[in-house]
Order: C-alpha cells, then structure tokens, then sequence
C-alpha cells in the first residue's frame, strides 16, 4: 500500500480521535495495524492519544462490596484515595529533620540547592501522604487480585511444596 497525502491526513485525524491503529487500518483499508503504527511513527505523531475504550474505563467508578475495615484490599484503598482530592499543603522538610510522622516523597534532585521532601502527614502504613501514595503506588490489575489473597498461597504452588517433601 501507498500512502497518498489524503490517507496521511486522514491517519492523522484518526489518530488525534482516539481510535486504535487496528481500527484506523480497519477504516482505511488496504493496509495493517503495524503500517499505521510505522506511519504514525514517521509522521512523529503524538505517542498515543487516549484511545476511546481507556476513557470510557476512566469515567466509569465501580463500587465496592461492603467489607469488614479488617480486609480492606489494597485496590480498594487506593480508590478511596483517589477520590479524596482534600490534601494538606506542603510542609518542605530537610533530610535530618525527617521523621515517622512526615511525608517523604523527595521534590526536586538531591544535587540542587532547593531539594527537600514533602512533609505532610503520611497515610498509616505508608512513608507517603496521599498524594504522594497516588504516583506511588499503581492500582493491580484483576488477574493480580485473583492471585494475591493476601498472604494466602495459590493451591498450585501449596500442591507443588507438599509433593517436594
């Protein structure tokens, strides 16, 4: 396939929309999803514009069963952080005057002149505050969730070091 000056601009379009580089080549036709991706590469494109299928997931808020505060998964956690956008200002430490009771998320590179750490009050069982724990720490995926039952071990693995003994 060539590609003409009207199928450019119309990868371009596509590509700024969202849609997916199977779907452009879907829309465009007489080509593949990796001749897209070469093109949009050449065109130095943006590195991916937000697909429609990741906004719709962004937009929807799941809720989540009602658990004992006890066994409060750690995805679930991190919703509930998410949604709290109320953070207290910056309290700019230096390292020796660090302790448990502060944040301590660095700013800036420990070469410059005006490098500290964050300060704020952390979220119990984190160094972090809740800002912080948002860059921190990512949300699992379900396939990790289905795995890790916090400290229980998968049945294969327990079956495994039974028949080693």
């Amino acid at each position: 396939m060539s590609w003409t000056h009207e199928k450019e601009e119309k990868l371009k379009k596509l590509w700024e929309k969202g849609h997916t580089a199977s779907q452009i080549a879907e829309i465009l036709g007489d080509t593949t999803r990796n001749a897209v991706i070469g093109k949009a590469h050449r065109l130095k494109l943006a590195a991916r514009a937000t697909s429609k299928r990741s906004q719709s997931q962004k937009r929807e808020v799941t809720t989540s069963e009602n658990k004992s505060e006890k066994q409060i998964s750690r995805k679930s956690k991190f919703k509930s952080i998410l949604l709290d956008k109320n953070f207290e200002p910056e309290n700019p430490k230096k390292l020796e005057e660090l302790g448990d009771k502060n944040c301590r998320w660095p700013i800036g590179h420990p070469d410059e002149e005006g490098f500290y750490f964050c300060g704020r009050s952390p979220i119990e069982g984190f160094s972090y505050c809740k800002l912080h724990v948002l860059y921190a720490f990512q949300p699992k995926n379900p396939k990790e969730d289905l795995i890790d039952k916090e400290d229980d071990v998968p049945a294969f693995i327990e079956k495994k070091v039974k028949a080693s003994k």
